[in-house]
This record gives C-alpha cells, sequence and structure tokens, in this order.
C-alpha cells in the first residue's frame, strides 16, 4: 500500500515503514503526527484519487529527528563594484518514519 501525501508545499510518495525528510512541522522526537491531506491511496491495482484531497483517509506517523540541513553558502559579488556579501543558511527539517495508512 501507498499514499502520496501534501505536506510543507511539496508532495511525497510514502508507503508504511518509509523514512522521510520533510519541511519542519512541530512536535518532538517520538510524537505522533497524521497526515490528512491525502491526493492518491494505492494498493495493487486498485488507486483511488481525489480532487483534490481524499475524504476520511490518513498517514500516520512518527517523529525520529528534528534537525538542521547541511550548511549552504550565499556568495553574491558585483565585478569591479567591490561589493561581496557571503551569508550562510541551514535549512531545518523534520524525518519522520510512517507507521500506517487508512484509505
Amino acid at each position: 500500500m501507498f499514499a502520496v501525501i501534501h505536506t510543507g508545499g511539496k508532495q511525497y510518495k510514502v508507503a508504511p515503514g518509509d523514512h522521510l525528510r520533510i519541511e519542519k512541522i512541530e512536535g518532538d522526537k517520538g510524537a505522533k503526527v497524521s497526515f490528512d491531506k491525502i491526493l492518491l491511496v494505492g494498493e495493487n491495482d486498485a488507486i483511488k484519487v481525489g480532487t483534490p484531497f481524499l475524504a476520511g483517509a490518513k498517514v500516520a506517523a512518527e517523529i525520529v529527528v528534528q534537525d538542521k540541513a547541511k550548511k549552504i553558502i550565499v556568495f553574491k559579488l558585483k565585478r569591479r563594484k567591490n561589493y561581496r556579501r557571503k551569508y550562510g543558511h541551514r535549512q531545518p527539517f523534520t524525518e519522520i518514519k510512517i507507521t500506517g495508512i487508512e484509505a
């Protein structure tokens, strides 16, 4: 069984047991979360598609890690103008483990 969920402005294909890095959501390590914006649920040949979301469908998950990604360096330069800007950014993320899918 698999599902396509919508969270953080992105869509993810998930199945029970999957580990997934998504945009940061509230909650501590070990907390249970559920997603109700389900776009599609499929099992073998049977596929249910929402318009845009499926009513009554849920995906249960558990928060594994709340952390920040690796630092990226943003460097801006305008040649011959003595303009240089350098700064870094670490995007926060949440890693979850999918525990179940209800269709």
